[in-house]
């Protein structure tokens, strides 16, 4: 996105005059459901084709059994994933994303632009230092 885009962005977005305390709650809001170490490294495993547990932990280096277990549950109470149990021998569980979940594919895609942007950055050492 350029600036321009951004600016006009802003503009459709941003209350005029800026309500400081409306959009610290929005951020405070977005934190909270995809915030922490893990959330959206899940999101992207599940969206990458993993459905089972096992494969979805396989897929994030360094993640714990518990810790998987808990930002699924979470995530599911949040309605970004949907967990289908499937009741043949043995139980069958699979996550999948929820078109909730999707609506905020446009971030997640412009997040991994940014860090790969910001990685080439600091490799390169082009301009200042972060």
């Amino acid at each position: 996105m350029t600036n321009e885009e951004q600016i006009i962005k802003a503009g459709q977005l941003l209350s005029n005059p800026r309500n400081q305390k409306q959009e610290v709650q929005a951020l405070q809001d977005t934190m909270y459901v995809i915030g922490g170490k893990w959330r959206l490294l899940i999101i992207n495993s599940i969206c990458n084709g993993n459905r089972r547990f096992r494969d979805i932990q396989r897929s994030i280096p360094g993640i714990t059994t518990r810790m998987l277990s808990r930002e699924l549950k979470d995530m599911e109470a949040n309605q970004l994933i949907k967990r289908t149990v499937t009741p043949d021998t043995p139980v069958l569980v699979e996550y999948s994303e929820t078109d909730y979940c999707l609506s905020f594919g446009g971030v997640i895609l412009e997040m991994i632009s940014w860090g790969k942007q910001h990685r080439e950055k600091l490799m390169h050492g082009e301009g200042e230092q972060v």
